[in-house]
């Protein structure tokens, strides 16, 4: 059994993602793949034992569950997608899309596109400093 399916922390995302069911793997990787055409720039590390991708800072995260796949853009108070995320349980930073139902690739990569605007827009003022 794979580290992640045992509760040991994956040295990477490939580590992550193998550690699933395929069916799970396969909507990882397609997750995984909607951020990167989204963010090509950004790091892929494993922060809190769940893949997180970074760019001048955090960027969004995400990780498998029973019953949904978490996706962290924290802060999810993003106005811009207040109603598209509205049909997603979730809470203050957290959306959770159900494993039951294909993923909203289209949606989760504009929420990236707009966290690599915020996070290059926050990292142009701290230089500024």
């Amino acid at each position: 059994m794979a580290k992640a399916m045992k509760n040991i922390p994956a040295e990477n995302m490939d580590e992550y993602i193998t550690g699933f069911p395929k069916n799970i793997q396969k909507m990882l990787e397609e997750l995984r793949a909607a951020i990167r055409k989204a963010a090509p720039q950004a790091g892929e590390t494993i922060k809190y034992a769940i893949p997180t991708f970074t760019l001048k800072g955090n960027l969004v995260s995400f990780g498998a569950w029973k019953t949904h796949i978490g996706f962290y853009p924290a802060p999810r108070e993003i106005e811009e997608f207040k109603e598209e995320l509205s049909a997603y349980a979730g809470a203050k930073s957290t959306v959770q899309f159900p494993i039951d139902k294909p993923l909203p690739l289209s949606l989760i990569g504009n929420i990236v596109k707009y966290r690599v605007k915020k996070n290059l827009e926050k990292a142009g003022k701290d230089k500024k400093r």
